[in-house]
């Protein structure tokens, strides 16, 4: 019995180091030079930094709801959105406003079809706050109230100085742990999804954590941050 204990624990060590070993630096991730602090230090931030001009996070946005809703209670997601130029930030006030409001897997993904499905400038503050009072699949009052809150444009602001702070030139990018850049190839979104869900794996080994069991209600941690920072 001893000698079954022994080798099953050996099987599953060998399962694990092949699992890990599927992920490699320079083809998997990046390790970064210029950490990127996280929100929340005790637990593993996925920090999100995307576009709702970008067709390729359109098209991941549904898959990525679908994975984190199944992570672990210690991890979480800080959608930022990227801002290259002034005129973007208009797209980040909305960000902001849905991470404040706590809208991210209600609201995102009808922002994103309002811009490639029914080609609306939502960067243009009365055409959003016209097309946020419309909805009726999530609470457009309350998103407007997060949008025209004092501390939205701030919040913009950080996400273009976050933008600029850790070279983002692309999008999607995500950064796990605030020390991993996922380097994404192809648009298989699930497999990519799956490649996140490693490096998180490879964090929490890395600082000795256990893995709790999956949220029964997933939420964006860095929103709920967000929202307390305002009152």
């Amino acid at each position: 019995m001893k000698l079954q204990h022994t080798l099953l624990a050996a099987a599953l060590s060998l399962g694990l180091a092949a699992a890990h070993a599927e992920i490699k630096e320079g083809t998997d991730y990046a390790v970064l030079a210029k950490p990127l602090p996280q929100q929340q230090k005790d637990k593993i931030e996925v920090a999100e930094f995307f576009g709702y001009f970008c067709v390729h996070c359109f098209h991941l946005e549904p898959v990525l709801q679908k994975h984190s809703k199944k992570w672990s209670s210690d991890t979480y997601i800080r959608p930022i959105h990227v801002v290259w130029q002034p005129e973007m930030e208009g797209m980040a006030r909305i960000a902001a406003a849905v991470n404040s409001s706590g809208m991210k897997y209600q609201a995102n993904l009808p922002v994103f079809k309002a811009i490639y499905e029914q080609r609306l400038n939502l960067s243009d503050p009365a055409t959003f706050k016209q097309w946020a009072a419309a909805q009726t699949s999530f609470d457009g009052a309350k998103l407007t109230a997060a949008y025209d809150s004092f501390g939205n444009q701030a919040q913009a602001k950080q996400m273009a100085e976050l933008t600029e702070q850790m070279g983002i030139n692309g999008t999607p990018t995500f950064i796990v742990g605030g020390k991993y850049r996922v380097i994404f190839t192809g648009t298989d979104w699930d497999v990519s999804m799956k490649k996140v869900e490693e490096i998180i794996d490879k964090v929490r080994q890395e600082r000795g954590m256990k893995a709790p069991a999956p949220q029964a209600a997933a939420r964006s941690k860095g929103a709920a941050l967000a929202k307390a920072a305002n009152k």
